[in-house]
């Protein structure tokens, strides 16, 4: 594949993610709270994590270590940056999760598997044949700031799945008002700092792959936080008014 194809390709990915935004506003994925038995086979939602989230290191790799590109250090840094991301939603995030005997569909995990495959492929395939960063980029401006975005990105993400794991006491089930920490904000800091992380990792590579990543994060989070945030409000008479969905004091 030349880089034009590969360009042709991505901005194709990016269009594609924009009409999934919209449908999404329509259309809520049945998993965790919204679950739903009309969208075929359940399986432990544990074993969906890890499936929808391995193979993007997989096919990631391949295609790095298959590439023509040497790598040079600043690749893998970079390279290492979204792997680790990968690592810790593959084999840390699944086995922290208090959701014992909660389901998640085929379906779900076909369409999340299917997803990182294709960003693992654009991802891998930029590396693997097209881009080498030089030693210099790491201490460029667009390096540096975007590593310190993908950093509160990440730690916001880490903090905030932290609290939501820990609002239920071991085999308690139910759902409760998270307090406090970004929670006193929005209704879904897990999902804005997912996506402020991903937003540091386009800056830091200043790429189109990196660009068509945030999109695609932005375009599956900001819907799904709406969701969450409607729930919230559905359920709980006593839900904080002034709290919004996914940015503080905006949405």
């Amino acid at each position: 594949m030349t880089f034009e194809h590969y360009k042709y390709f991505v901005w194709i990915w990016i269009a594609i993610a924009i009409i999934i935004f919209v449908v999404s506003f329509y259309i809520t994925a049945p998993y965790g709270r919204h679950i739903k038995n009309t969208w075929g086979p359940l399986i432990d939602n544990k074993v969906g994590w890890i499936i929808m989230e391995l193979f993007v290191l997989l096919i990631l790799y391949a295609f790095i270590l298959t590439g023509e590109n040497q790598q040079s250090i600043a690749n893998w840094v970079i390279i290492g940056l979204f792997s680790f991301h990968y690592f810790h939603r593959s084999f840390i995030f699944p086995f922290k999760l208090r959701t014992n005997g909660k389901k998640m569909p085929l379906s779900i995990i076909g369409m999340g598997l299917f997803f990182n495959l294709i960003n693992g492929f654009i991802i891998g395939y930029y590396f693997g044949n097209f881009k080498i960063y030089d030693l210099e980029w790491l201490t460029s401006y667009s390096f540096i700031i975007g590593l310190a975005i993908f950093i509160i990105g990440m730690m916001i993400n880490w903090r905030s799945d932290f609290i939501l794991i820990h609002l239920r006491k071991p085999n308690e089930t139910g759902y409760k008002i998270p307090q406090g920490y970004m929670f006193k904000y929005v209704s879904c800091p897990n999902l804005l700092g997912e996506t402020i992380e991903w937003l540091g990792f386009a800056i830091l590579t200043w790429s189109l792959p990196g660009f068509a990543f945030f999109i695609w994060t932005f375009a599956n989070l900001v819907p799904r936080a709406i969701s969450h945030h409607k729930w919230y409000r559905s359920h709980f008479p006593d839900y904080p008014k002034e709290r919004k969905a996914v940015i503080p004091f905006l949405v």
